[in-house]
């Protein structure tokens, strides 16, 4: 169980530098945390609120990014896939994550994702080939999660973007190449459980 605590300081003197510049706008929140196996409380992490951490020689640059990294990724139970997503197709991107299509949607509506299925640093698509039918994709980002079940498992021509429109209905589109086959697309088209 986690419980956010805020606390404003004010009228202290401070005599201790690095401690003046995590209270120097008035504020910050405290994350209590209670661990379960042994039901000791401790304080776990100060959250940088309201304050500049590059001033604030207490707080390492790497861990407030990783504290704020966004949750996105999708998982497809059937084919043991779990992995991140990341904004666009470009190689950077697709080399080290499934890759969003920026001109898709990220909650509502058809989402459209890419990866590579072979010869890459990462190949998360790799047994896209063996979803079937009813079979399970779960996405999320941030705190929107959402299920489809596979509803189509086709081949298109690499010229063919129609599985990309926008759709009323909450979809998700997964394209990867076609082994051998340079100008066709594998196309994993599901709908919304």
């Amino acid at each position: 169980m986690i419980n956010f605590f805020y606390i404003q300081i004010k009228n202290i003197d401070f005599n201790t530098t690095p401690i003046y510049n995590l209270f120097k706008n008035d504020k910050f929140y405290v994350e209590i945390s209670t661990n379960s196996n042994n039901n000791q409380t401790s304080i776990e992490n100060t959250l940088t609120s309201n304050y500049n951490s590059q001033n604030n020689p207490l707080t390492n640059e790497k861990d407030t990014n990783k504290s704020m990294k966004i949750v996105w990724k999708l998982i497809i139970p059937s084919i043991s896939l779990e992995a991140e997503i990341a904004e666009g197709t470009d190689p950077e991107t697709m080399n080290q994550y499934i890759g969003h299509f920026s001109e898709t949607s990220l909650t509502y509506g058809n989402i459209g994702l890419a990866a590579h299925n072979r010869g890459y640093p990462v190949n998360y698509f790799s047994n896209l080939k063996k979803l079937k039918k009813g079979d399970e994709i779960i996405y999320q980002y941030k705190n929107f999660y959402k299920t489809y079940s596979v509803a189509e498992h086709i081949i298109i021509q690499d010229t063919n973007w129609s599985y990309l429109k926008n759709t009323e209905n909450n979809t998700i589109t997964l394209i990867t190449c076609v082994e051998n086959e340079p100008n066709y697309r594998r196309c994993i088209y599901a709908i919304e459980k």
